[in-house]
């Protein structure tokens, strides 16, 4: 019975956690740098285009 719940542990919990980490690491990664690019290049016309 515990070999079962290992596999499943395995199969299915440990590929979702990967994911979601790496989904949250993208959205903080890709927030602070479009704060440090507003920042950097503050005044420039460019900033006044829509996303």
């Amino acid at each position: 019975m515990l070999g079962g719940i290992a596999i499943i542990f395995v199969v299915l919990l440990i590929p979702v956690g990967v994911l979601m980490t790496g989904a949250v690491a993208s959205a903080v990664l890709g927030e602070v740098m479009h704060r440090d690019g507003k920042r950097r290049h503050e005044g420039s016309e460019l900033l006044d285009i829509p996303d």
